[in-house]
């Protein structure tokens, strides 16, 4: 492939709140794209790198939507002294890009997007990765899928019957009440978590995950837009997703959001990894909204005792690839290796203090070495701590939730770190955008932000909960 020097990070943002002009791509439409490029002047690339698309040709690159969409065999390109395609990208509602993207600038390319499109951040991997021919993006195309719908190559599982003794048999059938946001019955509720529990203790405190993968952030009961995400990312199984923890508190429906999280547990073991949060345990959820809701709900905290006694089984911790380190808070400088975070005796209520409690509550910092946390538990880390333990353990990236960022997703300690939180307008009121995280099987990051789902209201909840570090 003629290509010149890779794009370093390239961000594509699109929607009413981004800018109205673009360098070096105009655009020919109302709804325009915002890209922010950091890329040398000199950026070129052959016409046979990649197949040149027919002028009337409609490019649908590879979406999760309902319904059959062809897939892209090609991108447009561009060369000196050729005028430039007319090609439209259909972005609806989201687009995810299976080959590098390499076009000549200036390049005069209309976009069309959808009335759901809302915003996407891609990062680039440099160095890029060989061109390949129409025949073979398109077998790999066919692996990619064949892995997605087998991941480990085990297939999907049957439906696994969860029945609570009077209450709906059938898990399937209590996920679809689940997603319509009714909540399911205390009987079925306790044997659903039986089921969860049995599978959680098989999983390890570092728990291996495969790529493609998508990385998520704190929901902490917006169930509304925990749907919202699996509408743009894709619904699971046919997404394999990774949760950061805080599930519950805060939102207006912990219980629904936390139900369906361990029924999707139960249904799709292989395919959804759903790690421990600082909000799961039983002191903060007394504080902060879940026991209250329980007990609306239920008229007792049956179902809450049931719940934050799972909690005490979900991971710390995951490694997608060997390569991301995910967890919920930060690190802890009682741990210099992911052999400490196995050799941790995780069920349990989170301590105080310690290094349990340090990876559930800790946050980077702009200051070096260890610093005492604001938060009254865990540590703040400055670069030099998260530098030093990607080095140790030959990883690329910590990601972690934790924090709210106005953007949904922030770099840190040059992106040796980063925060991805996928609560939009936390608490009802913050205004912030949440993004999730797709990592691919070549292991590339892409990062998409998506706005709150529309609700036509929400209940009244009669007692306020504290501002604890909105």
């Amino acid at each position: 492939m003629g290509c010149g020097p890779p794009w370093h990070v390239s961000t594509w943002m699109m929607g009413p709140r981004v800018g109205q002009t673009i360098r070096g791509l105009p655009l020919q439409h109302a709804r325009l794209l915002t890209w922010r490029a950091h890329a040398p002047s000199n950026l070129s690339a052959t016409a046979s790198a990649v197949p040149p698309l027919h002028r009337s040709h409609t490019l649908l690159l590879t979406h999760r939507a309902r319904g059959p969409h062809p897939e892209a065999t090609g991108w447009p390109t561009c060369q000196p002294g050729l005028a430039s395609p007319s090609s439209t990208l259909s972005l609806s509602p989201r687009v995810k890009f299976l080959s590098p993207l390499s076009l000549t600038p200036p390049l005069a390319l209309p976009i069309r997007l959808g009335p759901s499109a809302r915003s996407l951040a891609l990062s680039l991997p440099r160095p890029s990765p060989p061109a390949t021919s129409s025949s073979e993006l398109l077998t790999s195309r066919r692996r990619r899928s064949a892995r997605q719908r087998g991941r480990g190559g085990g297939g999907e599982m049957e439906p696994m019957s969860v029945d609570g003794g009077g209450g709906c048999g059938g898990l399937d059938t209590q996920i679809e009440q689940l997603m319509q946001c009714r909540p399911l019955a205390e009987q079925e509720v306790k044997a659903l978590c039986e089921k969860a529990k049995e599978i959680l203790m098989e999983e390890s405190n570092v728990q291996p995950v495969k790529s493609p993968v998508t990385i998520c952030g704190d929901i902490h009961g917006q169930f509304h837009d925990l749907v919202e995400l699996f509408r743009i990312g894709g619904k699971c199984p046919d997404t394999n997703y990774l949760f950061m923890g805080d599930y519950v508190d805060r939102g207006y429906y912990s219980v629904e959001t936390v139900t369906l999280l361990v029924a999707l547990k139960v249904r799709h073991p292989h395919r959804i990894t759903i790690l421990r949060g600082n909000h799961e345990s039983r002191q903060i959820t007394q504080v902060y909204g879940f026991y209250d809701e329980c007990l609306r709900k239920y008229g007792n905290a049956n179902v809450w005792k049931i719940f934050t006694d799972l909690f005490d089984y979900f991971p710390l911790t995951a490694l997608v690839e060997s390569e991301i380190f995910c967890l919920h808070g930060g690190l802890s400088p009682s741990i210099e290796n992911l052999d400490g975070v196995r050799s941790l005796d995780r069920v349990q209520e989170v301590p105080h203090e310690g290094p349990m409690c340090d990876l559930l509550w800790s946050d980077p910092d702009d200051r070096c070495g260890w610093g005492i946390s604001p938060r009254g538990a865990g540590y703040t880390f400055g670069q030099d701590i998260s530098e030093q333990f990607n080095h140790t353990n030959n990883l690329k990236l910590v990601a972690r939730a934790h924090q709210l960022v106005m953007e949904g997703y922030n770099w840190a300690h040059e992106q040796k770190v980063v925060t991805i939180f996928s609560a939009p307008n936390y608490c009802y009121r913050c205004g912030n955008m949440a993004s999730i995280l797709e990592v691919d099987d070549c292991n590339s990051h892409t990062f998409i932000q998506f706005e709150p789902a529309p609700r036509r209201g929400e209940p009244d909840v009669t007692r306020r909960t504290p501002d604890y570090f909105l």
